[in-house]
C-alpha cells in the first residue's frame, strides 16, 4: 500500500511560522497603546479540537505564512508578547476550564509560533494530559533538535504521551527548504528529516505537510515522504485579501 496524500481546502492553524532575526517576540512595552493589548489566548477550539498557544516565536520566516498578514485563526487572536508565554501551570488551568465544557477528539499543541521553543512547558502539559487520557498532536516545523541541544527531543515527547506528530517538510530539498522557509538555523532541512525518522523510531504517528506553492515539485516530496514512511498532506496556500479595487468614473 502507497502512502497517502491527502489535501485540504484549508490551512490548519499549523500551517507556518515568521520570526524576527533574534527569534523573539516584540515586548508589550514597545507597543504603542499598551490598552490595545488584547488578553492572550492560550487554548482555543478548533472544530472539535483543543489547540495550545505556548509562544508566538518560531525559528524559520516561511514564506507563506498565515502571520505575515493575520495573527487570527478560528477567530481568536494568537498573538502572544515574550512577557505573555504561559507557564505549564496557566495552560493546564485554562485547558481544565475548557475540559468542563466538552471532550476534545485531540488536543494540538501548535498556534503561530514553534512550540519546541517551549520544550520544558511543552513535555509539563504532555505530561498532564497523557494523565488525563487525551490524545495529543504537536504540529511542527521540525526543528526541536536544533533548538534543543542536550535533549533527545522525540524520545521525550513520546515518553510524555506524545500521540502524533505533523511536522511541516514544505520542500523535496535543502535549496528549496531554504527559499521557501527561510529558516533561521543551519542545517534545518537535514534536522527536519532527522526528527521524521527520530519521531518513528519512538513510535509517533507522523503525517509530513507541505503548502502548495506554485513550482512546488509535488512529485519529489511524495517520493520523499513515501522514502521517510510518513504520510503527506498538501495544504492549500493562503494569501493576504485583497482589497477591492476602487470604482472608477462612470
Amino acid at each position: 500500500m502507497g502512502i497517502p496524500l491527502v489535501r485540504v481546502d484549508a490551512v490548519p492553524p499549523e500551517a507556518s511560522c515568521i520570526i524576527d532575526d533574534e527569534m523573539q517576540a516584540d515586548s508589550p512595552s514597545s507597543h504603542p497603546d499598551l490598552r490595545a493589548v488584547p488578553v492572550p489566548t492560550y487554548v482555543y477550539w478548533g472544530g472539535s479540537n483543543l489547540y495550545v498557544n505556548l509562544t508566538s516565536r518560531c525559528s524559520a520566516a516561511c514564506t507563506f505564512c498565515l502571520r505575515s498578514f493575520t495573527w487570527e485563526v478560528f477567530g481568536y487572536d494568537l498573538h502572544l508578547f515574550r512577557e505573555q508565554e504561559p507557564e505549564a501551570a496557566q495552560v493546564i488551568a485554562a485547558m481544565e476550564v475548557e475540559l468542563d465544557t466538552r471532550s476534545p477528539r485531540e488536543v494540538v499543541f501548535t498556534g503561530l509560533g514553534e512550540p519546541t521553543l517551549r520544550l520544558g512547558a511543552l513535555l509539563e502539559v504532555l505530561t498532564w494530559a497523557s494523565s488525563r487520557r487525551l490524545r495529543t498532536r504537536l504540529d511542527t516545523n521540525g526543528h526541536g533538535q536544533l533548538l534543543n541541544p542536550g535533549h533527545r527531543v522525540a524520545e521525550q515527547l513520546a515518553q510524555a504521551g506524545l500521540a502524533a506528530v505533523s511536522v511541516s517538510l514544505n520542500a523535496p530539498d535543502a535549496a528549496t527548504y531554504d527559499a521557501l522557509c527561510r529558516p533561521k538555523i543551519q542545517g534545518a532541512f537535514d534536522a527536519v528529516v532527522q526528527f521524521i525518522q527520530d519521531a518513528h523510531r519512538c513510535g509517533l504517528e507522523v503525517t509530513v505537510t507541505a503548502v502548495d506553492v506554485p513550482g512546488l515539485d509535488l512529485t519529489a516530496l511524495m517520493e520523499l515522504a513515501a522514502g521517510l514512511d510518513a504520510a503527506l498532506r498538501i495544504r492549500r496556500l493562503v494569501t493576504a485579501p485583497t482589497e477591492p479595487a476602487e470604482a472608477g468614473p462612470s
